[in-house]
């Protein structure tokens, strides 16, 4: 995935506009976004800080890479079963 080239600071700015009654179509035309992409962050980030978005990023990806190791531990325990029942 493509890495974000705005800061949590400025996700939080852009999504404070809009609270305070910016029009959408004007704060992504000055942002140069999509509306969509304003709609995602809204989604995950509304309400949010700029630490508490960090928190939530840092998070997410030890999450992911704890997935990828119960992923990987499954795998080898898979692989050794299948030796253990070859072997009987």
């Amino acid at each position: 995935m493509k890495a974000s080239k705005f800061t949590e600071a400025q996700k939080a700015f852009i999504l404070k506009q809009g609270e305070q009654g910016t029009p959408v179509a004007e704060i992504c035309r000055r942002a140069g976004i999509s509306q969509a992409t304003y709609f995602n962050w809204k989604k995950k980030y509304g309400g949010l800080l700029p630490d508490e978005m960090r928190r939530l990023k840092a998070l997410e990806d030890e999450n992911t890479r704890l997935k990828k190791i119960v992923a990987d531990l499954t795998l080898d325990r898979e692989m050794l079963q299948d030796v253990i029942r070859r072997k009987l």
